[in-house]
């Protein structure tokens, strides 16, 4: 059974940072890629970036490029979001996802090419 669990949200102030975790179990990584996407009070979901487990490439969404940092330790099975000098608007409940199709990328980051969701994590920053 394919699960992903995220972890890591809190308050911070703004300018502040956090790191999400997201520990994946029941799938061979090899070729998948993990997404993290957002959804914020009354907004659409919107994704954030994005790391492909068989050339590492990785993707930024223009509003979180320089701030945010997607890494991943295979040995653990686990993907981080490092989030620094964070704004209120990045308030969210923070959401990570695997992509499983064969030969998948991390561009375009589509919602609706992920294939299994976690509960998701929320992320409070105030002014």
């Amino acid at each position: 059974e394919v699960q992903l669990v995220e972890s890591g949200g809190g308050l911070v102030q703004a300018g502040g940072s956090l790191r999400l975790s997201c520990a994946a179990s029941g799938f061979t990584k090899d070729g998948s890629v993990i997404g993290w996407f957002r959804q914020a009070p009354g907004k659409g979901r919107e994704g954030v970036s994005s790391i492909s487990s068989s050339d590492g490439k990785t993707y930024y969404s223009d509003s979180v490029k320089g701030r945010f940092t997607i890494s991943t330790d295979n040995a653990k099975n686990t993907v981080y979001l490092q989030m620094n000098r964070l704004q209120p608007e990045d308030t969210a409940v923070y959401y990570c996802a695997a992509d499983l199709t064969p030969g998948t990328s991390v561009v375009p980051l589509w919602e609706f090419q992920y294939n299994y969701w976690g509960q998701g994590t929320q992320v409070t920053v105030s002014s």
